[in-house]
């Protein structure tokens, strides 16, 4: 495992981050305690350290298993939490992105995970009612009083993004440092917008379900597979089962698993992007954390690119389209700014 800087911080965040939505049984999908200390331990070893979870996954026992499994070793690990989805669905004001759901939110996060600080704070999704001058300014006292280091924001579009970072910068507050979006070969319009923004502002990309929801995992393409399934192949779209069966094809050639080589190339897309890997047996981990070895040869990116059929839309579409021409000749001798 290596490491790289989280946003324009000094902050180490290993390649790979470790996604707790499974830890606890609540729902019937999840796992066990022990078998997400298995979990928790041997993504350890491998030198992981970023563990990311939600004020909502499994109900709240997400936060209290972590709290049990990092005792003692609190501080090795860079510990992200978010808030905005409901604590309690008969108040109001008990969601969004305010300050006092956020304040709330954050005691009830620290007091479950047994911690007086948290490594990483995440916006979950984007609150339309909540002006975004709010939010930032709460955040940043948040970070002020010591309970936040750093802070990040899930699911919002780019405008509000760059906007929030803009009035941070403005205003000497505390910046996203770090985005969390769904990126896979099944979701890439985050190449639109979201990736490009992010790269500008030198934030960390988490991309959660880089497996497209399990579909690139190989369940649903090897006949000799045995894995639980939680689609019927009638759910997945023909498109989706078209691109997984090249993911598998290329397993196949390069000696790999379909999940390693799916997770191989989202990180290939950019060094900003750090997939979050979830599991619930530690067979399943140790399966991902072995795409840390898979060197995915052009080619084979290619033909998972063409795969997929996607294209850039408006306006990065039309500016590709017409720059020949708006900038002229000469300009194909102009090199990019780095």
């Amino acid at each position: 495992m290596r490491y790289r800087l989280f946003g324009r911080t000094g902050l180490r965040v290993s390649e790979l981050f470790l996604g707790a939505m499974t830890f606890g049984e609540q729902g019937g999908v999840g796992a066990p305690l022990d078998e997400c200390r298995r979990i928790l331990d041997a993504y350890a070893d491998a030198g992981g350290n970023v563990v990311d979870t939600a004020i909502n996954y499994r109900g709240g026992a997400s936060e209290e298993f972590l709290g049990e499994l990092l005792s003692g070793r609190r501080d090795r690990f860079v510990l992200a939490t978010k808030y905005t989805v409901s604590r309690d669905g008969a108040d109001p004001n008990a969601a969004g992105n305010h300050r006092k759901n956020l304040t709330l939110s954050l005691e009830t996060s620290l007091r479950r995970l047994r911690t007086d600080y948290l490594d990483v704070y995440w916006v979950h999704l984007w609150d339309r009612n909540t002006p975004v001058e709010e939010t930032m300014r709460a955040l940043d006292d948040a970070v002020r009083s010591g309970k936040v280091l750093y802070i990040g924001i899930s699911d919002a579009p780019a405008w509000i993004v760059s906007r929030a970072n803009t009035l941070a910068e403005w205003r000497d507050w505390s910046p996203f440092a770090g985005l969390q979006v769904p990126y896979s070969l099944l979701n890439r319009d985050i190449e639109n917008e979201l990736l490009p923004m992010a790269e500008s502002f030198g934030m960390t990309v988490a991309a959660w379900s880089p497996l497209g929801g399990g579909v690139l995992s190989g369940k649903y393409t090897s006949a000799a597979s045995d894995a639980p399934r939680r689609l019927d192949p009638g759910q997945i779209s023909a498109h989706d089962l078209d691109v997984a069966k090249v993911v598998q094809l290329v397993a196949d050639e390069l000696g790999a698993t379909p999940s390693q080589v799916a997770l191989a190339w989202v990180r290939s897309r950019s060094r900003n992007v750090h997939p979050i890997i979830g599991a619930r047996t530690v067979e399943q981990l140790t399966d991902n954390l072995a795409t840390l070895d898979l060197d995915l040869p052009a080619e084979a990116a290619r033909r998972l690119d063409e795969s997929t059929g996607f294209g850039p839309t408006f306006p990065t579409s039309f500016i590709a389209q017409t720059s020949p021409w708006v900038f002229g000749e000469s300009s194909r001798r102009v090199e990019d700014r780095a």
